[in-house]
């Protein structure tokens, strides 16, 4: 199908979501916040069961199930795309294919393939497309990146991210895919790294600039998990970049004390720490006593109205989360994750979770000096689990 001939956009844009319930509620949100402001007007929602005037607050905008014939009803020029991860490349071509703009929520694919299929057709479409990584759109990311090449902590050494994160049971039943390596012979890749700590892998990859897939030297994963799922719950994996240094992030969702997730910055005369929910930066470096920043952020769906009203530049395409999605399809590939033996892991009845003793120490220590768990000495992990597995040039 020729996608139609672009129209200046110009505001309120006229969006339809799709998938308005769980984290869709925070879009839904979002949506209004913009709409308030002039930006946006949402035009549509697509769901398979219609929302209830109870569940959306109010009384819903135009409803349908069939994503493509919503968009063509309601003229929508941005679609936003919060469905299961194994649907995103599917409804971003239909979109694509009827000239509709794109805020597409991370992980943007299951599979290296799929990513490609989806940026390459979007990129013949000539449509504009956003990865949700709102992490990204922190305005501490220029500000650290810009501190490094000024050489505030010297030279840059290598990064970590840190996420020790509290899941309950149920969190892993909200839907016939959560929790899933694979649903129905489809790549579903549901896992701590990939989706709820993406932003984790996705900032320390950026901090790094090594955002594109041929930036991607190697990959070694450990995948584990103590509850009773397919994917992994307790992991960690280690890039080497063609930039020459090292990028380990580890997560867990069996924390024993939850905490802010963060990336760590290492320099030779000084390290940054990131909190990137919080847009939090704490600055310390030799001869200095340690300094405190905190920034604003600018929204992905306003910074994509900006681009296709104003000309803005884009946060998030698509290539520049292609270093992520080779992590991504790295853990794809890998041997499914090893179940934690009982002994290491306890119930807490009063919270339905599962949390794994010494986990956050370990998450920590990762970040720290940029070694896997099993190279920390845990005792859970299989030691050839920590071979490199080399990513294939593209």
């Amino acid at each position: 199908m020729t996608p139609p001939v672009s129209e200046p956009v110009t505001t309120p844009v006229p969006i339809v979501l799709a998938g308005a319930r769980g984290h869709g509620r925070w879009h839904v949100d979002n949506i209004r916040r913009l709409q308030a402001a002039g930006l946006v007007r949402l035009a549509g929602i697509c769901e398979l069961t219609p929302l209830t005037e109870e569940e959306f607050g109010g009384e819903p905008p135009e409803q349908s199930a069939d994503f493509g014939a919503l968009l063509d009803a309601t003229g929508a020029r941005i679609a936003v795309i919060c469905t299961p991860i194994p649907t995103h490349t599917d409804l971003a071509l239909t979109a694509a294919a009827r000239g509709v703009h794109l805020l597409l929520e991370k992980p943007p694919a299951p599979s290296y393939a799929e990513f490609r299929r989806m940026a390459d057709g979007i990129a013949r479409a000539g449509v504009a497309c956003q990865i949700g990584f709102q992490s990204l759109g922190s305005h501490a990311v220029p500000a650290i990146r810009e501190l490094v090449a000024e050489g505030a902590i010297g030279e840059l050494t290598g990064l970590g991210g840190g996420g020790a994160w509290a899941r309950d049971e149920a969190y892993f039943r909200r839907a016939p895919w959560a929790g899933r390596r694979r649903l129905n012979g489809a790549d579903v890749i549901d896992g701590a790294l990939t989706n709820p700590l993406a932003h984790a892998v996705a900032t320390a990859l950026a901090l790094g600039g090594s955002t594109r897939a041929e930036d991607v030297t190697g990959i070694e994963t450990e995948l584990l998990r103590a509850n009773d799922i397919e994917s992994d719950d307790t992991s960690c994996v280690r890039v080497t970049t063609a930039q020459g240094h090292r990028v380990t992030v580890a997560a867990t969702l069996c924390a024993e004390h939850p905490g802010e997730p963060y990336v760590l910055v290492h320099g030779s005369r000084g390290r940054i720490t990131f909190w990137y929910k919080q847009d939090r930066v704490l600055l310390q470096r030799a001869d200095h006593g340690p300094e405190e920043f905190e920034y604003g952020r600018t929204d992905l769906l306003a910074n994509l109205v900006a681009h296709l009203t104003e000309g803005a530049g884009l946060l998030v395409p698509p290539e520049s989360t292609g270093a992520f999605m080779e992590v991504v399809e790295a853990i794809r590939q890998a041997p499914d994750p090893v179940a934690l033996p009982d002994a290491v892991w306890h119930r807490v009845p009063e919270e339905n979770r599962r949390v794994v003793p010494g986990v956050d120490a370990l998450v920590a220590a990762a970040a720290d000096t940029l070694a896997l768990y099993s190279e920390l000495g845990a005792p859970w992990t299989p030691a050839a689990d920590h071979l490199p597995k080399e990513v294939s040039t593209r």
